[in-house]
């Protein structure tokens, strides 16, 4: 940190010494009564310096060039009456335990075409440290197959790779797992980050873009999952019930690249990304913790205000997205509307910006129906601007982090992601978190309807009463 601080200030200095010689070079050009043709001469070479200077300094464009899902085959499948026979034939579990998970079910907005592993399909679940390899091993070497060979590269062609997983950090870390199992190159810069919760994905692809800065050509492999059987609660406290009942299988893979070749068969390239945390505050730092219950039972409590914590850290994440994509119209309202109130009349809302002037697509937090529709009414979106959000906690159920990458996938199997169009995928997650990225479509996406997870049930969607 301090040779980059050194490096920042010895070239700003430089740029203030060239300054002044540049005035100093002026002068004496006047003090000498040059011809003007000589001012003119000087003038233009040093704006032909700028603007090289400008050109060669501009940042580099991070691409996605593809991404896919993991779509878990039909014997992960756990139909409602599965779910609840099982986790009634665990001892562990009380009646009053039992009426909760399924009103939990009932209300969740999930279908009974959901998954989750064998090992929480056992009776009872088997959660020790080879299942949660095998589980990792299960939703991981698939989509990381599949993306390679759709976008035809070499895992040895791979120079950064970032693995999301909140819940479990093996050792070796699940990077080196990857990089055993496909022989990766020994100067790939890995990364695992854990604890991270839903929003891990959209983090992962701003710390992505951020490496790919200050690493000139390269391919960043961002890998997003969430391994259940390490979150299996068998205990009878309701708050930490909730985890066995929400979250379900799911994992992707996407790759991004600095690569100027690239551009042409990108999908997306990446505009803005924004992080915000509210971690320093201890109401949201303690609204979801992974902790033991008076048994000594470890489960993640997901406390009553966890709701209106995210809604804060998304707000804020907001604010500042906001003000780096709304057209100028939207602003000006809003500054209007913020004066008013202050100065004028207290009692007036605040004008809520319309985000369709600068988004067209929305890739919301999968936590629920209640909180999708929460985030509709703020943002002031319509049913279809949440229907891929709806659809994806109807067909897969919450799939943590790795859940915005199927709602992508549901908009370009239906075909509505067009040239040029923009895309929000929003990630909240615990701790409290929040990360924005916001895509661009750079050519025309065809054909999807047949291939990724919603091969073979897109055409039965969009269902209602979801």
């Amino acid at each position: 940190m301090l040779s980059d601080h050194l490096y920042s200030t010895l070239y700003e200095t430089l740029k203030f010494l060239i300054l002044i010689l540049v005035i100093a070079i002026e002068a004496f050009l006047i003090h000498q009564r040059f011809k003007p043709i000589c001012h003119f001469f000087y003038f233009t070479c040093l704006a032909i310096i700028l603007l090289l200077q400008f050109y060669l300094s501009k940042p580099s464009v991070t691409y996605l060039v593809d991404f896919s899902c993991y779509k878990p085959p039909c014997f992960c499948r756990v139909p409602f009456s599965s779910f609840l026979e099982n986790s009634s034939l665990v001892e562990t579990f009380d009646s009053e335990s039992m009426a909760f998970m399924s009103k939990v079910l009932t209300c969740s907005g999930q279908s009974e075409e959901t998954y989750l592993p064998p090992a929480l399909q056992y009776i009872p679940p088997k959660t020790n440290q080879q299942e949660f390899i095998k589980e990792a091993q299960m939703v991981l070497f698939p989509v990381i197959e599949n993306l390679l060979s759709k976008v035809q590269i070499s895992p040895q062609d791979i120079d950064i790779l970032i693995i999301n997983c909140s819940g479990f950090c093996p050792s070796p870390s699940l990077s080196s797992i990857i990089i055993n199992k496909y022989s990766m190159k020994s100067d790939i810069k890995n990364f695992n980050l854990s604890g991270m919760g839903c929003s891990a994905s959209a983090l992962a692809i701003d710390m992505a873009q951020a490496l790919l800065k200050t690493q000139k050509d390269s391919d960043a492999l961002v890998l997003s999952t969430e391994i259940l059987s390490t979150g299996w609660y068998s205990g009878n406290e309701k708050p930490k019930l909730l985890l066995n009942c929400l979250f379900r299988m799911g994992s992707a893979a996407v790759l991004l690249t600095n690569k100027k070749q690239a551009k042409r068969s990108s999908k997306y390239k990446v505009v803005r990304t924004v992080r915000t945390n509210k971690a320093f505050d201890d109401k949201a730092y303690n609204s979801g913790m992974r902790e033991e219950d008076s048994n000594g039972k470890l489960g993640v409590t997901l406390n009553r205000d966890l709701l209106q914590i995210a809604g804060e850290t998304l707000r804020a994440n907001i604010t500042i997205l906001g003000f780096k994509i709304l057209p100028f119209r939207e602003l000006f309202w809003l500054g209007v509307s913020v004066i008013k109130k202050g100065f004028i009349k207290n009692s007036c809302d605040i004008y809520v910006p319309n985000f369709k002037a600068a988004v067209q697509h929305f890739c919301l937090p999968v936590s629920g129906r209640p909180v999708i529709r929460e985030i509709a009414k703020n943002l002031k979106l319509g049913e279809r601007d949440i229907e891929a959000a709806l659809m994806t906690l109807h067909r897969f159920g919450n799939q943590s982090s790795s859940s915005l990458w199927y709602e992508l996938a549901y908009m370009e199997a239906k075909e509505r992601v067009k040239k040029g169009d923009k895309v929000w995928l929003i990630g909240a997650g615990t701790g409290s978190k929040c990360g924005s990225v916001v895509l661009q479509c750079l050519r025309p996406i065809v054909g999807e309807s047949n291939k990724g997870p919603w091969a073979g049930c897109v055409e039965e969607y969009p269902v209602m009463n979801s």
